[in-house]
């Protein structure tokens, strides 16, 4: 019987190949190459975890070629009932609730959500086992173009503002950028819409990726971002990492893979990270936010002085136009500059300059969501999941009168909550309405340590927004900033800020 022969037009000329040559290995990679939305094809896919990252990696993968099989705990998972990826695909099996663990044993890659921690489904035995087990962020990068530059940011809090602003920095400037990860709209987004176009027509010249701590446990082997920031590490996800010294080792696995002119951004003087970044950070520039090489930033004159390193020279970025709330987002903004320049596509000091007046933070962060005929200023910072975060909203909030909202479920580290560090920048404030399943904890705690203010005690948010209200004066703000997770009375902390800014506005 004569065999037909395939050929693959491509822009570098023809290859040809007979289907059951197995011999002619180096032209099927060759071919693959040609066919980046096909290059797994015949492989198999475990995508572990449907959240939003999950379900990307499940329409990547099938893009790519694969067969995947989709694992969820969730066995009421009804979203993807509706999702006709699960519904009609023959090449996508579902498995929800509990499952045998060796399934995963059998497909040639699985690919893990942020959410699903390495102790579940035997994870980690696989990882040790030498088996191809990938986050979702590391998936996406495998085939990402060589040529799109990656610009990471992580750390316990202002990860997504620094994000978000280094993105906006980008596009006003006509850089094509994606923004996510993390923030929102998975790495693998990018990648899928990577694969519809040629290397020589790429979408994307910048992907900008907010980064977990969660991301980041397994190693990576393909994402390998030009420049990486941690922006600090505060006791945050101890359930998970248990100690500091580990939250600080993941946080640093984001320099692994970086090497050469790519720079790694550090906060100055954090002995977990200066311990941690020597086992990852190996031939990279490194530069820091409050020293040279990095950002320097002066406050009062709303200035920041950028110098990047092995580059001769400091310029001077005017932070005064910016027009969002809390003096912590000039910070911000000086860090998302100082990493867009660092990135080396041609963006100076001076371009920089003329975006600052159009950055904006993202929801939940610090948000003027409202302005009452009370003359009261509603700030939506439901993002604060922790004190540290909460700290420093308040300190950004100088000079502005304010009704603060805390509570939700406490994090508790080494037996304390946090809240003492409150009592200095609320001492300013007009009022505290605690609220929540650890809103009595937090109260007995501000009383405890001599807080100067009215503190009272709300049941839920509901009745925390009528407490405030009773509370302000013309010109004041009620800011909801709770230092606490949300999943006492929310799905989320943008559940908790979408229902804040429907009290706000009734």
């Amino acid at each position: 019987m004569k065999q037909h022969c395939i050929k693959i037009i491509h822009g570098h000329g023809t290859l040809t190949f007979k289907p059951n040559d197995s011999a002619n290995k180096t032209k099927r990679i060759a071919i693959r190459a040609c066919l980046p939305n096909q290059d797994l094809n015949g492989q198999s896919v475990a995508v572990v975890g449907l959240g939003k990252s999950g379900i990307a990696a499940v329409r990547l993968a099938l893009a790519r070629g694969a067969s995947v099989l989709a694992v969820d705990q969730n066995e009421n998972l009804d979203p993807l009932k509706q999702n006709p990826l699960f519904e009609t695909r023959s090449s996508v099996k579902t498995v929800l609730g509990n499952f045998d663990n060796n399934l995963l044993k059998d497909v040639d890659t699985v690919v893990v959500s942020p959410g699903v921690p390495l102790e579940t489904y035997g994870l980690s035995l696989l990882l040790q086992s030498g088996k191809r087990v990938m986050s979702e962020l590391d998936f996406a990068a495998e085939v990402l173009p060589r040529c799109t530059k990656i610009l990471a940011v992580t750390g316990t809090n202002g990860k997504s503002t620094v994000t978000t602003f280094a993105g906006q920095m980008l596009n006003h400037l006509d850089i094509k950028t994606f923004v996510g990860g993390n923030l929102g709209v998975p790495l693998s987004e990018a990648a899928l819409q990577c694969l519809k176009f040629s290397p020589k027509s790429n979408p994307f010249k910048v992907v900008v990726v907010e980064v977990s701590s969660y991301q980041l446990e397994i190693p990576h082997k393909h994402f390998c971002p030009s420049v990486a920031v941690i922006l600090n590490l505060t006791p945050d996800h101890l359930e998970r990492h248990k100690t500091m010294e580990n939250y600080a080792l993941t946080k640093c696995r984001i320099f692994s893979r970086m090497s050469n002119s790519k720079m790694g951004v550090l906060p100055l003087g954090n002995q977990y990270l200066n311990d941690a970044v020597r086992s990852f950070a190996n031939d990279i520039n490194l530069a820091w936010v409050g020293a040279f090489p990095g950002v320097r930033i002066n406050l009062d004159a709303k200035v920041a002085s950028i110098r990047i390193p092995a580059v001769d020279g400091v310029s001077d970025l005017q932070l005064g136009a910016m027009k969002t709330a809390g003096t912590h987002n000039y910070h911000n903004a000086a860090v998302a500059a100082l990493a867009v320049i660092g990135l080396d596509i041609g963006i100076d000091v001076k371009a920089i300059n003329s975006t600052i007046d159009k950055l904006k933070v993202p929801p939940h962060r610090m948000q003027v969501v409202h302005r009452d005929n009370n003359g009261v200023v509603w700030v939506d910072d439901s993002k604060a999941t922790n004190v540290e975060a909460t700290y420093t909203g308040l300190v950004g909030l100088k000079g502005q009168k304010s009704v603060v909202l805390l509570g939700g479920i406490a994090k508790i580290c080494q037996g304390s909550s946090g809240f003492e560090r409150l009592l200095e920048p609320l001492k300013c404030h007009r009022g505290v309405v605690t609220f929540g399943s650890s809103g009595t904890m937090i109260q007995k705690t501000l009383s405890a340590i001599g807080l100067n203010i009215p503190c009272v005690r709300a049941t839920n948010l509901e009745e925390a927004v009528k407490q405030a209200r009773s509370m302000t004066r013309y010109g004041d703000a009620i800011v909801l900033s709770p230092g606490c997770a949300s999943f006492d009375e929310f799905k989320n902390f943008e559940h908790r800020g979408r229902v804040f800014q429907e009290l706000a506005r009734s």
